[in-house]
This record gives structure tokens, C-alpha cells and sequence, in this order.
């Protein structure tokens, strides 16, 4: 309180404090008839008794007519509560404050809704009003621990290991592949600058420049339209490092987030276990697994491939043909039908895939449309390979390998999801998994041309040594030097070895991907002044703190987020300019009618 002109907080008063003359500022949060009131401010809630008597009747009417939020001054004398007055939940539940003077240094007026954090509000009407909706305990709460985390992972970063904090320009250029960027013009015709997704090119080339250890909180921007639970713009914890391999970033990443790590949430356990990107595909469906719960993918192939089920038989004779199932332990009794229909449809109308159900009954017999092609010796070996046990249900699923694992992995989390909705508890809100997952494939297929590939991270990201070779000759089978970092099934950060020889990147651009290595020359050219073997990594702050606060959404952690259209509910942006401003960048924007005009001819 050196700074400024009150005595205390409304969070720090306690019995030793009896008898001092204290003043406060706060917001009132409750007042009740005329008797006392309640002040707010950034560090806690104290009792303030509002006097009765005649010698301090204008400091009574004064509290006794300010609204609700209004910002006050309160002087007066600490004193303890009544016997049997006393409030545990509050600490400063022992002491009031009896007012003697009293200044209302601003009203409120009628408030669009109620600030406390039990209070419904719409999403739309909380982003409009944000300043009010950031008194709320939970968004100070939230923003205050996220200070303290970044507050924790510089000192561990520059002041224990040596890392130099360097901000990167945000006005760049075009990146060839990821996201899509934000275009900003520029006064020169025609040109434009680029929006970066991450600093990427820049941290790369400060390792050229022999920094050796780079690490930024870094503002990153993708233009992805509307996304629930994505930003446009957002925050990574940026660091690149130079002649460290794999296992130096993984042991750097678990350190900090070990140091940094809030003591309210209780410790984490390093190192963080690691599976490869193959596995976990086969056991849960997805690049980013969530390690807090069982029903993991299984394998029955070996059972139904001796059985006379057309439709195994046909998803066997293929390359990539398999057949999975994942077993919902005691389903029957907390699945409905409506249940069991829902997720059929959700794997048909997302993957394109089929699923057959199993029920394990009471007499430990099975009930599936399936048992009138295995005998009573292929039901048993089924029921031993799957574990089964009574009003088990299981979701089998047979066809191209990836697609049925995905199905599968997606139907897992639903189905979690309808269980905990019916009062199981799976997923350990407070528990934090982190995994490491790694040998992801170099490039995949490009969705809208399977024929032409495209990088799975990006393309700078350097191949597995043992694959090297296969780069020049089947780039598909390629896995790269690429790890994420899972948290609670949601990837919370991804880096790579980075290709630090010119030749291999350009071939990699150009041959490979088939893209113009022109606009990445001055990265290239770098490459062959002495470029070091580096690598990185990018932890998503928003992600990851509102993982460990529980938040329901990123939005919930960041002070002025945009709606997931990507508007600025509160400053209306983004917002039209006049023609007069757009002159200098010599761009014109035609109405729909011009266009369809401009179309005819």
C-alpha cells in the first residue's frame, strides 16, 4: 500500500488489527438496509457497519443510497464482530470495520447482470460487458494464478537455465503451409504483410545468429473463422534451443512446468511417460490421448477372423484392414438405447463407419446380432479376449485401420461423456495426465488431394535419423523428429527437431511439397552461413491454464477474448473504415451488387 492512499486492503484485516483507524477503497458487492455493506476489492471482502447516530447521519445516507458496484472510500475503526457473529468463510470473518467517514468516489449505475460467479449469464452479454465481468472472482482468480505461472517460467527460463527473452516482429510475411494467416496491407501496391502464426522462421534464425537459448511469451495470430474453443489471436510460451536433441527439450519443458507449477493443484511427476503416435492411434483413437480413464481400444481380429461375419471378412482382406472394439464396463446399466443409437449415428455421420454392439447379459451370455455366426467356443474366446464382464457393452468396428481407430477413439470420449452424465466419475477433474507423444509421420496426405502430401507439423520439422534415407525415396513412410505435449487429452504444446541443412529443406519445399521456396530464401540462404542443429517447442499458455483452473472454455483465462466467431463483442470490432482510409493501401472494397455485376461482365 506505499503507492497509494489506503491503509489496508479489504483482504488483510484480521484481529490483530482491532482498534487501528484503517481506510479502504472498494466496490460495494452487498448492502443491507441501511446496516452495513459489504467492500470488494482485488484482494478480498470486508464488513463495513454503517453508523446509526445522528453525528454521522450524512455518511449513513451516503452508503445507504449507493448503488451496488459503486467505488467508495470508507475510513473507520477495526473492530470485532458480535459473539456468534463471526463468518469462517469469509477471512476477514473475524473484524468489521465501523465507518466514520465515508466518500463515493463514483456511482454505479443499473447493472446489465449480477456480479457473482453463481449467476447465469450469456456468454454474448459477458463478452459485451467484459470490464464487469472481469470482477468476477473466478476471472481475477484466473488471471492473477496465469500471472504468477509466466512469472515462474522466466525465472526458470532466463534466470535458471540461461535462456534471452526476444520479442519478435509481428509484420511479416506469407508462411507457406499451417494456418491461415492475417493479411495487414501496406501503402506499397499490391503489397501485404502477413499476421505470424508463431514466430517460427524468426526463432530458428536467432539460433543462427548464436543466441543458443530463445524463449518468448509470444502473441500468435491464425485466421480460422469460427472455431468454439479457438482464438485468432493467442499466446504461446515460445523457446528454441541449439545442438539439444529430443530429450533435452522434454527434460526442459517437464522442469518448467514442475517449477511453474501452481502449489494449490499438488505436484506433478517427472518425467511425463511417453507412447509413439502408432500406439497411441491403436489404443485410444487419437494423436492426443486422454490417460485418466481405461476403455482403451482392443484388438478381437485374432477371435473374429476365424468366424463367418462378412463384413470382418471384408475388412480383413485389405492392406490396412482391421477389426477393434472398445468394452463400456456395466453400459447396459448406464446406457439407455437412445445412448447406444447416438453413438452408432455420431461414428456413421463423422466417419463413415459402421459399428456393431456386443451386451454381455446376466447369465454371461452375449446378446449381439453377431452371435449367430460364432459358435459357443468363439463367443467364449471373444469374451476372454475382451475382458468381458455382466452388462458390459461393446462397440465393435471394422474396416481401413485409422478410420476405425479414429471412430473408435471419438466414440470413447462420447461415451465418457454419457456416462459421467449419469453420475460416474471417470476423469478426475483434479487429476493432471501429461504425456509425451512422439514418431509422428513427417507428411500425410492433403485431405482435399490424398495424392499430394503436406506436413504434419510444419515444414521445417527435421526427419527421424533412422528414416532419413526413406526421404528421398518414400517420403510417406517418413516419421519425424516432431513431439506433443498432451495434457487430459488436449495437446497443451507441439515442437520438433528442426532441418538445420539447406539442401535437405529445400528438397523438402520443393520436391516434396511442393511448394515455392522462393518466399522462404532468406531462411534457406541462412541455412548456409553455419546454422547449429536446433529445436523447439510452443506450449499454448491459454490451453494450458485453463486446464489447470478447470475453466470450460480458453476464453475464461484471457482477459479481452473474442467471440469464437472472432468479434469483439465490447469495441464492436472488427468494424468498417471509410474509403478515405483504405486510399493510402490502395484497396477498394466493392458491395455484394458490384460483385455480381462485375461477374456478368
Amino acid at each position: 500500500n506505499s503507492f497509494v492512499t489506503r491503509t489496508s486492503t479489504c483482504g488483510e484485516l484480521r484481529s490483530a488489527h482491532v482498534g487501528q483507524e484503517v481506510t479502504l477503497y472498494g466496490w460495494i458487492q452487498y448492502q443491507r438496509q441501511g446496516l452495513f455493506l459489504v467492500l470488494r476489492d482485488f484482494q478480498g471482502l470486508t464488513q463495513i457497519i454503517i453508523p446509526q447516530d445522528e453525528a454521522h447521519a450524512h455518511v449513513k445516507k451516503l452508503l445507504s443510497n449507493a448503488p451496488v458496484e459503486s467505488v467508495v472510500r470508507v475510513t473507520g475503526i477495526v473492530s470485532h464482530r458480535p459473539p456468534g457473529q463471526e463468518n469462517p468463510k469469509m477471512p476477514t470473518g473475524d473484524i468489521e470495520v465501523k465507518a466514520e467517514t465515508a466518500e463515493v468516489l463514483n456511482s454505479c449505475k443499473k447493472l446489465p447482470f449480477e456480479i457473482k460467479d453463481f449467476i447465469k449469464k450469456s456468454e454474448a452479454l459477458r463478452m459485451q460487458y467484459r470490464y464487469l465481468d472481469l470482477r468476477s472472482f473466478q476471472l481475477q482468480s484466473n488471471l492473477r494464478l496465469r500471472s504468477q505461472i509466466v512469472m515462474r517460467m522466466r525465472e526458470y527460463l532466463c534466470n535458471l537455465h540461461g535462456f534471452v527473452d526476444v520479442e519478435t516482429p509481428t509484420l511479416f510475411k506469407r508462411t507457406p503451409g499451417g494456418a491461415k494467416e492475417f493479411l495487414v496491407p501496406s501503402r506499397e501496391v499490391g503489397k501485404f504483410y502477413s499476421l505470424p502464426q508463431s514466430p517460427q522462421q524468426f526463432k530458428q534464425l536467432l539460433m543462427v545468429g548464436g543466441l543458443d537459448r530463445y524463449f518468448q511469451v509470444a502473441r500468435c495470430y491464425r485466421d480460422e473463422g469460427s472455431r468454439p474453443d479457438r482464438q485468432p489471436e493467442f499466446t504461446q510460451i515460445d523457446i528454441e534451443m541449439s545442438f539439444v536433441d529430443q530429450a533435452g527439450i522434454q527434460r526442459l519443458i517437464e522442469g518448467l512446468l514442475q517449477y511453474s507449477w501452481p502449489e494449490e493443484r499438488g505436484s506433478i511427476m517427472t518425467p511425463f511417460p511417453s507412447m509413439t503416435y502408432e500406439e497411441a492411434l491403436a489404443d485410444y483413437g487419437t494423436d492426443k490421448p486422454d490417460t485418466r480413464f481405461g476403455m482403451k481400444i482392443m484388438d478381437p481380429g485374432d477371435v473374429l477372423q476365424r468366424s463367418d461375419i462378412q463384413f470382418v471378412q471384408n475388412a480383413l482382406s485389405y492392406p490396412r484392414g482391421t477389426v477393434k472394439a472398445i468394452c463400456i464396463p456395466q453400459g447396459v446399466r448406464y446406457l439407455k438405447n437412445k445412448d447406444l443409437e447416438s453413438l452408432k449415428e455420431s461414428a456413421k455421420s463423422r466417419f463413415n463407419q459402421e459399428i456393431m454392439e456386443i451386451i454381455c447379459r446376466p447369465d454371461g451370455s452375449l446378446k449381439s446380432l453377431l452371435t449367430k455366426f460364432l459358435d459357443e467356443k468363439q463367443q467364449s474366446e471373444l469374451i476372454q479376449v475382451l475382458n468381458l464382464q455382466v452388462d458390459d457393452v461393446v462397440l465393435l468396428a471394422a474396416g481401413e485401420h485409422k478410420q476405425v481407430c479414429s471412430a473408435l477413439g471419438s466414440l470413447r470420449l462420447e461415451t465418457a461423456d454419457l456416462l459421467e452424465a449419469s453420475g460416474l466419475i471417470l476423469r478426475d477433474p483434479s487429476a493432471f495426465h501429461f504425456l509425451w507423444v512422439v514418431d509422428f509421420p513427417l507428411f500425410l496426405p492433403k485431405e482435399e488431394n490424398p495424392a499430394e502430401l503436406e506436413s504434419a507439423h510444419h515444414p521445417f520439422t527435421a526427419p527421424h535419423p533412422s528414416d532419413t534415407d526413406l526421404l528421398y525415396s518414400d517420403p510417406t513412410k517418413v516419421r519425424s523428429q516432431h513431439y506433443d505435449l498432451v495434457l487430459n487429452g488436449n495437446e497443451v504444446g507441439g515442437g520438433s527437431i528442426r532441418i538445420h541443412n539447406a539442401e535437405q529443406q529445400r528438397f523438402v519445399l520443393e520436391k516434396v511439397l511442393k511448394e515455392d521456396s522462393e518466399v522462404l530464401s532468406h531462411l534457406l540462404e541462412a541455412l548456409e552461413f553455419g546454422a547449429p542443429p536446433h529445436g523447439g517447442i510452443a506450449l499454448g499458455l491459454d490451453r494450458l491454464i485453463s486446464l489447470i483452473v478447470n475453466a470450460p472454455s480458453i476464453r475464461d483465462v484471457i482477459a479481452f477474448p473474442k467471440s469464437f466467431r472472432g468479434r469483439d463483442l465490447m469495441g464492436n470490432a472488427p468494424d468498417y473504415v471509410t474509403p478515405e482510409e483504405l486510399e493510402p493501401y490502395h484497396i477498394q472494397v466493392s458491395s455484394p451488387l458490384e460483385e455480381k455485376e462485375a461477374k456478368k461482365n
